[in-house]
């Protein structure tokens, strides 16, 4: 059949409120044409995220009322580690409130001034993560994943020549780790494939260096590797994931992605040594080994979301349907990374408004243009997210010489069985229109910035 169809049934819903252009505009001026500063009940369709926005299932939330909420020792943690150690094979697993609190204990520890952490792409609080340790962030994409316009199936690989390049150079000593984000979210949510995890793996252990995942999309990056890898077209997704996991030494996970869950994450590490250290941490910053921040009903949920994510007709139509919104927006001429991630469609914003320099965000204009025409929230994923002020200075404004990164990006993160067919073909409508208007496209100034993940809170005027 040609229609999609969700694999489930609606059980409970919650009102849309319907905003005019009029309202949208004075909306977006009030909150600094930042749509991380909108309220929530002032959006229609909100694609800013894809963390923590799942609906969750009837089983997940009949999971929550069975949840043990003792301090120490809860059955519901034990249930939650199970199913963890079920997929990944990881011997310690310790709970975090959500993947960044994850990545704050590992790098706290491993990071330090001198230090450099490879990844293909670190994303925003990865990066933030371990730069506020000291260290440096290091992204290797494979030079394909930054041509948004080249199709390829595993645009989300590192760059493995440049990994051993990189390890000539600064030595392994200065390396603690090497990371690998699956899917690559800021290189346009492309997966990963399984030769690659091996490669990278390989090279980290020859020269005695730990690896490990990011692995919050690792669901949607296994179903990519049983369609498009060769000799894995008969493997069941589970075992596609458990096979990726045994090639790391450990993983950073916010379950808010792949765990089908509103919060959670985990820190699982195989060196025992380490993973002392990191409940130690925990206790301090997040509360005791068996909760580690969260509700241990929280914990219910989770256990049951990692069976329910690797139901491989839900990953097939999850997949499905972001490349159906892909097509539907290509197919008006509108620029898009090719081919379509696991959880997003990127719309490629240097061909989308050319007109618009880089030092004016043009990503961040194209945000904006999709809340007032359809109160559609997204985010940037370009220069207002990643970007960094070079040495120079013009004398004349006091201007400071902005980096930017190589792509810049609009994402269209879609939650997690929240909307359906009709909510993205009204999407994809309103890209389209746009995308027809894109010359009125206007760029945007900073008049505030935060020193650290700038784009939370970044306040702009129209230039």
């Amino acid at each position: 059949m040609k229609t999609i169809i969700e694999p489930f049934k609606i059980k409970t819903v919650e009102q849309l409120y319907f905003t005019t252009p009029e309202e949208r505009k004075g909306l977006l001026t009030a909150a600094h044409y930042n749509p991380f500063l909108l309220h929530s009940e002032d959006v229609l369709i909100d694609l800013l995220t894809d963390s923590g926005t799942t609906a969750m299932s009837a089983k997940q939330w009949s999971a929550l009322m069975d949840g043990d909420e003792a301090y120490a020792g809860s059955r519901s943690y034990y249930k939650f580690e199970e199913a963890v150690c079920d997929i990944t094979g990881f011997s310690n697993i310790i709970p975090t409130h959500q993947g960044r609190a994850a990545e704050k204990i590992l790098f706290s520890i491993l990071g330090a001034p001198g230090k450099i952490i490879p990844n293909n792409t670190h994303f925003d609080t990865t990066r933030a993560n371990i730069e506020e340790s000291g260290s440096l962030a290091v992204d290797l994409p494979d030079p394909s994943g930054i041509k948004t316009e080249v199709a390829a199936d595993f645009k989300g690989n590192m760059d493995t020549d440049a990994l051993r390049a990189l390890i000539a150079r600064v030595g392994a000593e200065n390396i603690p780790v090497v990371m690998l984000t699956v899917t690559n979210n800021s290189g346009g949510g492309q997966p990963v494939s399984m030769k690659n995890i091996r490669d990278v793996s390989a090279i980290a252990h020859e020269y005695r260096i730990p690896f490990y995942l990011d692995a919050c999309r690792f669901a949607e990056n296994a179903m990519f590797i049983k369609l498009r890898e060769p000799g894995y077209e008969n493997t069941p997704v589970k075992k596609i994931a458990q096979e990726m996991f045994s090639y790391a030494d450990g993983c950073t996970m916010s379950a808010k992605k792949d765990g089908l869950v509103n919060t959670g994450g985990w820190l699982a590490i195989n060196d025992d040594k380490l993973a002392a250290k990191a409940r130690n941490v925990l206790i301090v910053t997040e509360g005791f080994p068996t909760y580690g921040g969260l509700a241990r009903r929280d914990l219910e949920a989770i256990a049951r979301g990692l069976v329910e994510v690797l139901d491989e007709s839900y990953l097939a139509y999850r997949l499905r349907s972001i490349e159906y919104l892909g097509d539907a927006v290509e197919k008006n001429g509108v620029p898009i990374m090719r081919p379509t991630g696991g959880h997003a469609v990127y719309l490629d914003a240097k061909r989308f408004a050319p007109h618009i320099h880089l030092d004016h965000f043009p990503a961040q204009a194209i945000v904006c243009a999709l809340y007032l025409k359809g109160g559609i929230r997204s985010v940037e994923v370009g220069s207002v997210m990643f970007g960094t002020y070079g040495p120079n200075t013009d004398d004349r404004s006091g201007a400071r010489e902005q980096i930017h990164p190589p792509m810049q990006l609009v994402r269209l993160a879609v939650p997690r069985r929240v909307y359906t067919q009709s909510h993205i073909d009204y999407v994809a409508e309103a890209v389209s229109e746009v995308y027809a208007e894109r010359e009125k496209l206007t760029g945007l100034r900073f008049t505030y910035e935060a020193p650290v993940l700038r784009h939370f809170t970044a306040r702009f005027a129209l230039v």
